[in-house]
């Protein structure tokens, strides 16, 4: 009994084993000879060449084949998975879109309200110089609160001063 509880058990042993042994890397070297081994070809060997990685390797590429890699393809040309972004750091990337957009939003509105502004006052201003210039007589409030008309030297005056404030201001 003791015999088939001890075969029973290497033989479980030499399955169990048997996974980390096919964990192996298989190429084709520079003369054309198949190469069999627990590491990674070694760099630079191109990506067509490699014919067998273990499970969840991710198989690099030529760098013969491309530029100078940056970045995450650096990470990957050398054999390594590009490390994905955290919770944490997933959160604070949407926080700060979140952010950008709200402050994009408040600026366009206020340009909306500025042109809404200037284009109510561009309007008063064009009323005002068409009365000035259509000749009519017009009262004008004192300093001591009474009512009196314009002098037409006045007039030119204001209607210059009304023009040169609407070019700057409209044009």
């Amino acid at each position: 009994m003791n015999q088939r509880i001890t075969r029973f058990v290497l033989a479980t042993a030499l399955i169990a084993c048997t996974s980390l042994a096919q964990a192996q890397w298989m190429w084709v070297n520079e003369k054309g000879v198949k190469q069999f081994s627990d590491q990674p070809p070694p760099p630079g060997t191109p990506s067509k060449r490699i014919l067998k990685a273990p499970r969840g390797q991710v198989i690099p590429d030529a760098q013969s084949d491309a530029p100078a890699a940056s970045g995450d393809d650096a990470a990957q040309a050398e054999g390594k998975a590009p490390q994905k972004a955290t919770l944490a750091e997933r959160n604070a990337d949407y926080n700060k879109r979140q952010k950008d957009s709200a402050e994009k939003t408040a600026k366009a509105d206020e340009e909306a309200k500025r042109e809404k502004e200037k284009a109510k006052y561009c309007s008063e201003a064009k009323t005002n110089i068409g009365m000035l210039e259509s000749g009519m007589r017009v009262s004008e409030m004192g300093a001591n609160g009474e009512r009196g008309f314009m002098s037409d030297e006045g007039r030119s005056r204001k209607l210059q001063e009304s023009r040169d404030a609407y070019n700057k201001t409209c044009k």
